[in-house]
């Protein structure tokens, strides 16, 4: 009976630690139950843990749970876990290909930079401005409304300023009213990149998401239209921030970025 494993802590999306987006991986050679895995991701306490199950003659399965709910897919906690094989269980590797649970093979490669994960494309549907309700927005900011929405997994909220992406101090009370985890963003300023973002996610238990693999999966597709080409390099603006580059496919994102292990240690049950 398993009564302890170990786990890392890593910052993805950044080659330094204390910046990027902290994960948990945790590697398994035997299953756990979906309510321990829950319970670790509490006792976690990170935007997301990822559980990685080890299988003979087939590919390792891969899921993430916040601390409130298992979620479809996530970015850094991938990133973080192609880090962790490859670097700590299987060294001589360069390329690892995940199951998962709802959006099936996910590969990470490692690179020069740090590490390219082959993400689903999903810009979803353009929506009405006035189909969405003012109390969103006014959680958001009240300096400035977006002027394009799209919705897939997240609502995506397009401005017009950067400047507003970095002044956003959302209302989270009211954010909780609303369902889906929330991208804002807006073209960049800063030759370095094309565009800025910033992820929340009230419902969560982590109210604004540091750095986010997922949401690119929304906002690269529809920047790659708007700039007319597909390699992209984008910063999200938390206050920890993290730099993603992007190249755009038919029906795929590649999504590359660094990621650094800060904590290595045991959890017992």
């Amino acid at each position: 009976m398993i009564s302890s494993l170990d786990f890392w802590q890593i910052d993805a999306f950044t080659p330094d630690p204390f910046k990027g987006n902290p994960a948990a991986v945790l590697v398994l050679y035997q299953e756990l139950s979906d309510e321990l895995m829950q319970s670790i991701a509490v006792e976690m306490n990170l935007s997301e843990t990822a559980f990685v199950l080890i299988r003979k003659d087939e590919p390792p399965l891969l899921r993430w749970f916040t601390p409130n709910f298992e979620i479809d897919l996530c970015g850094h906690a991938t990133l973080a876990s192609g880090h962790i094989l490859m670097s700590e269980i299987y060294s001589d590797l360069n390329e690892i290909v995940f199951d998962t649970k709802f959006v099936g093979p996910i590969s990470v490669v490692k690179t020069l930079k740090g590490y390219c994960m082959d993400f689903p494309s999903r810009l979803g549907e353009k929506q009405d401005l006035k189909d969405i309700p003012d109390f969103l927005f006014d959680a958001i900011t009240s300096k400035a409304r977006p002027h394009t929405v799209y919705k897939s997994r997240d609502l995506m909220l397009v401005y017009e300023d950067e400047q507003v992406i970095y002044d956003i101090d959302p209302d989270f009370s009211l954010l909780k009213k609303f369902d889906d985890f929330i991208i804002v963003t807006a073209k960049s300023k800063d030759s370095k990149y094309d565009f800025v973002s910033r992820f929340f996610c009230a419902d969560d238990g982590i109210s604004e998401d540091p750095v986010t693999g997922s949401s690119h999966s929304t906002l690269a597709p529809y920047w790659s239209k708007i700039f007319d080409k597909n390699i992209l390099k984008a910063y999200q603006a938390s206050k920890r921030g993290g730099e993603l580059w992007l190249e755009v496919r038919e029906n795929r994102v590649l999504i590359e970025g660094e990621a650094v292990t800060v904590i290595t240690g045991k959890i017992n049950f």
